[in-house]
């Protein structure tokens, strides 16, 4: 025999191969139960807005065109993603500014927070911004915003763009003439949730079938096809009942107050923030007032793939 004569040597002869040896690995390649990486984690609105209005007055559209705050995960590590598979992020724009169209890979959809008078043009459907809307932006889909009104609007993004990091298809381009051409104006699309169509069907829907809220209705079918959107309503003083999901959840509070207890962590929310509850962490809301959220969730990923498990106590 001509190889390594020892165990030391085996090893190092691998190791330089850059292969390793299955029946001691330094690290886990199977576990019984997903792993707690990711944190829960809340992003106060209180806290974020006059970051972003200082912002306003100190950066300027020709040095960030699109003046946003990503929201990362305090998790060891990470770099960029609120959960694994999705980022979110607060955004601000200013009467009279335009952030040009541009298109990429990753998905993205937008929550109206605050302001009137923002328009965002997606594929050359023109529609206005307003609180409580949902706005969505499909993979490659062309699109930019522009503010003709008087007032900041606010508002928060939600992208599968760490899904795409993983992955690695992905691609980016500036509209070659900065906006599309003659836009075509629209109240209705298939790109917009209205505010008032999801309060219509929140007050027509029943206790969902799992119990989870009072009720809940989904925008789209999936609205992405990475991302399912809920819009779900807890009547005053009323908990959920405790879910646990491989799937990734990125609240956000349309209206209201209460907390969320994920594991053994109480999370108090109110309008406007934004809570990361990671995969199969079991998580329960209660409201404190009548309370609209907003669940934005990977949940095609894992029923595309066989890997979705939920389980409802």
């Amino acid at each position: 025999m001509t190889g390594p004569k020892t165990l030391d040597d085996l090893y190092a002869a691998f190791d330089g191969l850059h292969m390793e040896g299955g029946w001691h690995r330094k690290f886990p390649a199977l576990w019984p139960v997903p792993e707690e990486n990711f944190l829960p984690y809340i992003w106060r609105y209180g806290d974020v807005k006059p970051i972003l209005e200082a912002a306003g007055e100190l950066v300027s559209t020709e040095f960030a065109e699109r003046r946003n705050l990503t929201m990362r995960n305090p998790v060891e590590g990470n770099r960029y993603a609120t959960v694994r598979t999705m980022v979110a992020a607060y955004q601000m724009i200013k009467p009279g500014e335009l952030a040009k169209a541009h298109r990429h890979t990753p998905n993205a959809l937008r929550l109206i927070l605050d302001g009137h008078g923002t328009y965002t043009t997606v594929n050359g459907t023109r529609v206005e911004m307003r609180p409580g809307d949902v706005l969505l932006t499909p993979n490659w889909a062309w699109h930019s915003h522009e503010s003709v009104g008087s007032e900041d609007c606010y508002w928060l993004d939600f992208l599968d763009v760490p899904a795409v990091h993983l992955l690695e298809p992905m691609f980016f381009e500036r509209h070659p003439d900065g906006l599309e051409s003659d836009p075509v104006d629209a109240d209705t699309s298939d790109i917009a949730f209205r505010w008032e169509d999801s309060v219509k069907g929140l007050e027509q829907s029943t206790d969902t079938a799992d119990g989870m809220c009072q009720s809940q209705i989904e925008l789209g079918n999936p609205a992405l096809d990475t991302i399912r959107l809920y819009m779900q309503r807890l009547a005053p003083k009323t908990s959920t009942r405790r879910m646990q999901t491989t799937a990734n959840s990125v609240f956000a509070v349309v209206e209201g107050s209460g907390q969320t207890q994920v594991g053994d962590e109480t999370i108090p929310w109110a309008r406007g923030d934004v809570i990361a509850v990671p995969g199969w962490r079991p998580y329960q809301h209660t409201a404190s007032e009548d309370a609209v959220l907003l669940r934005v969730t990977d949940k095609p990923i894992y029923e595309k793939l066989g890997w979705l498990r939920e389980e409802v106590s």
